[in-house]
């Protein structure tokens, strides 16, 4: 099966209106991090997601990183952290020297269960780290109530969740901090970069010096009267986002509400498929909520073997994967907790072919060819 007959399981869109902003980019002299068009979008994306303030980073990873580094987690902390999420989640509070402790998560929707957050708290907990699953943000008033009744920060893993609400609030801004992903497969995308956001002044400022090394950024010294010579008073790092990405970025801001909608048409032909087979549970979308569908995502019945239906479905071109990762069973963090449920979803989902490209026959070939590799 060659590649141009492939359904493939994720594609961003791109096109014209990307590459004329680059090349303002490029005519404008300034390729560099943190520079004028990543000023631009970062006022833009701070009003699409609700927030007063944002930050683009070099991807989402150092965006979390960044979001524990101010908001003070040091070796000792416990962070809970919902389970079911590739593990740059967990990895973040590890690289800031804390423990994380993870959250079982609701059958349905995947995101942290908040009976299961609470019964994790202890003397050492700091804070909650919440993941928006396939892009669907988590139950965030319940996170906030408890997060309030036991003195706790609470941040948003948004990772895909761009164009997501939650009550009608934007998906980032539901909790003190937030941090999002423009990796090639996601909603909106650069082929990598993120973005952190928040309504509080004081944790951005910090994490724009943080993200430059420790110094404010070079376009924050252009036209100074004198000759600015910075400081270093904090250990910093180099989590900038090009201008080159950023200027990719406003041009997908714009396409957001098409991508969303073409996303959500996959979404509704494929349930309309699936809802009814004793074989697969669709992905529920809450009514209190939008979900922007960066994955679509199967659950395949416990009596059919998984893997092997992803590889018959993988012979006839049609891409797919399993969902993302039960974290507390990844080595690197020492399998010392028991999570039924996300182990159990860990183990039968199925990602089949979700972006804003595929055409009408395209979803009709993925409908069929998962039919067919179904056991009869």
């Amino acid at each position: 099966m060659s590649e141009q007959e492939q359904v493939v399981l994720g594609q961003p869109t791109v096109g014209d209106e990307e590459l004329a902003a680059v090349a303002e980019v490029f005519r404008s002299g300034w390729l560099a991090g943190a520079g004028p068009a990543c000023r631009r979008f970062e006022e833009r994306f701070a009003r699409t997601v609700g927030t007063a303030h944002a930050l683009t980073t070099s991807n989402c990873g150092s965006a979390l990183f960044l979001g524990l580094r101010v908001l003070g987690v040091k070796p000792g902390d416990e962070v809970i952290v919902g389970d079911y999420t590739f593990p740059a989640t967990g990895h973040a509070v590890l690289q800031a020297g804390a423990t994380p402790v993870f959250a079982d998560i609701r059958p349905d929707v995947w995101s942290a269960d908040p009976v299961s957050i609470e019964s994790l708290i202890t003397p050492r907990t700091v804070g909650i780290l919440a993941v928006d699953v396939a892009g669907q943000p988590g139950d965030f008033d319940e996170y906030r109530a408890i997060a309030d009744k036991h003195g706790l920060w609470l941040f948003e893993d948004a990772a895909c969740a761009a164009g997501a609400t939650y009550k009608t609030r934007p998906a980032g801004s539901l909790a003190d901090l937030a941090a999002f992903s423009f990796h090639g497969r996601k909603g909106i995308t650069a082929g990598e970069g993120g973005a952190l956001v928040s309504d509080r002044e004081d944790l951005i400022a910090h994490a724009r010096k943080l993200h430059t090394y420790g110094i404010e950024p070079a376009i924050t010294r252009e036209g100074a009267g004198a000759l600015p010579i910075p400081e270093f008073h904090e250990l910093g790092y180099n989590f900038r986002l090009s201008d080159v990405q950023a200027a990719i970025m406003n041009v997908q801001l714009d396409r957001l509400p098409d991508l969303l909608s073409a996303r959500r048409s996959v979404a509704k032909r494929y349930h309309e498929a699936f809802e009814n087979l004793s074989a697969l549970d669709v992905p529920v979308e809450l009514p209190d909520r939008e979900h922007p569908w960066q994955a679509y995502l199967l659950t395949v019945a416990p009596e059919i073997d998984r893997d092997a239906l992803a590889l018959r479905i993988r012979e006839q071109g049609v891409q797919c994967n399993f969902g993302t990762y039960a974290s507390h069973l990844q080595p690197i963090y020492g399998k010392n907790q028991t999570l039924p449920v996300s182990a159990d979803l860990f183990a039968r989902h199925l990602a089949i072919p979700m972006h804003a490209n595929l055409t009408d026959a395209q979803v009709e070939r993925v409908i069929e060819t998962v039919c067919a590799a179904l056991p009869s």
